[in-house]
């Protein structure tokens, strides 16, 4: 299965968003492993979203979110629920986007260059998994049509994904 990533350069933002969807499917519908399925998931949303510096997992794990598969720099490998923005958002069980994590209270800094973030909880049938989370170095940055890009994507991965392996 080869991916090309120029379907996703030049191309305006309904097809790009046709073929971003397709392909998504198209990977995750061949495997069932969360690992495997996160991992490719993360790397999507950094290969069709601009100016994102980080994209993707915190798992519940001993009631913290612990660091699942990503695309970017190294980060906090723990999370508590109820601290920073991908703690608050889990714990309230709800979508959280943030046009400037400076404004925050309690945010965790892992890449400096990070300015705005949206964290999506990570919800099967009524049970909670983790978060998905995408950080931005530009302010401002997510807006509702990406939240429900972001979500169709989750959808998908719950779709083909065995979270309780």
């Amino acid at each position: 299965m080869a991916f090309d990533i120029d379907n996703y350069k030049n191309s305006d933002l309904d097809y790009k968003t046709k073929i971003f969807f397709e392909d998504l499917e198209r990977y995750l519908s061949k495997e069932n492993d969360m690992v495997a399925n996160l991992a490719n998931t993360a790397a999507f949303i950094s290969a069709f979203f601009d100016n994102i510096n980080w994209s993707g997992f915190y798992l519940l794990k001993e009631n913290q979110l612990v660091l699942g598969p990503f695309c970017g720099m190294p980060a906090t490998t723990r999370i508590d629920i109820g601290k920073g923005i991908c703690g608050t958002a889990f714990e309230k069980g709800e979508t959280l986007v943030v046009d400037n994590v400076c404004e925050f209270p309690g945010h965790i800094a892992c890449d400096i260059r990070s300015k705005s973030e949206v964290v999506i909880p990570l919800v099967k049938n009524g049970k909670k998994y983790g978060v998905l989370d995408i950080d931005s170095s530009v302010y401002s940055r997510f807006s509702k049509e990406d939240v429900e890009i972001l979500v169709k994507v989750l959808e998908i991965l719950y779709k083909y994904t065995e979270f309780e392996k």
